[in-house]
């Protein structure tokens, strides 16, 4: 699921709501459009468990039993964690920050300790990435709000191994955490052997004193007091969760 694009994902949920039988709004004009809307995407090649669209619908419909019909006519692969009636207010203002786990195959966790601590000791990581818009640079560093070493790696694997947790405000341009490792190379020279393995844990609003991020479907919880949002427990396995506010 690491390797399905933005655009799979979107192909596979219309497919499922078709079968699930959910009754989606569409737009207006020739060429009607279902109205769901995505907002922060994760980039190919990244697994995620916190990814959130929000879906209009012709006719109302229990949350609960929307989660449950379209989370089976899924993929395996992609689950509907949460499902839940929209309150005022956008989502996208509510997602301020991501946190990530980046996985590091070949790394000593020295090694990686020590390129986070010179990338937290600069000023500016710039960084170069290709764009729509053709090449661009921009500053990494500013964006990284927390990065460590987490603490597990070097037990978790008998290989030499380190896993980084870091949270990463949303900017525009997005930083991702491929150009935190970027960064790290070049602040550092830290060069994994092989491709990093990236996952979103969570994103939503950023706690500025903890770094915490909370659940960006509280309000909208807070708003359906008779609870009719089934609530589920997060996977834990790496896998690209899309709920639905």
């Amino acid at each position: 699921m690491r390797f399905a694009s933005h655009r799979d994902i979107a192909r596979a949920l219309e497919r499922a709501l078709r079968r699930a039988g959910v009754p989606v709004a569409f737009s207006a004009g020739f060429t009607p459009h279902p109205k769901i809307s995505y907002t922060g995407a994760a980039p190919t090649g990244v697994a995620s468990e916190a990814e959130y669209f929000e879906l209009t619908l012709a006719e109302a419909r229990d949350p609960g039993q929307v989660r449950a019909r379209l989370d089976g006519a899924m993929p395996d692969g992609l689950d509907i964690v949460e499902v839940v009636a929209a309150a005022e207010g956008g989502l996208a203002d509510r997602l301020e920050a991501s946190e990530w786990k980046v996985e590091l195959p070949g790394v000593a966790p020295d090694d990686a300790a020590a390129a986070v601590a010179a990338f937290i000791a600069a000023d500016t990581v710039e960084v170069e990435r290709l764009t729509k818009k053709g090449r661009r640079r921009f500053d990494a560093r500013a964006a990284v709000l927390h990065l460590r070493m987490d603490g597990r790696a070097t037990t978790e694997r008998h290989e030499t191994y380190a896993i980084l947790r870091m949270v990463v405000r949303h900017t525009t341009p997005a930083v991702r955490p491929d150009d935190v490792v970027t960064g790290l190379r070049q602040v550092a020279g830290l060069a994994p052997p092989s491709s990093p393995l990236m996952t979103r844990l969570a994103q939503g609003r950023l706690d500025e004193a903890s770094y915490a991020i909370a659940d960006p479907l509280i309000a909208d919880g807070q708003a359906d007091p008779e609870g009719r949002a089934e609530q589920i427990p997060r996977p834990s396995s790496p896998t690209r969760s899309a709920p639905d506010a």
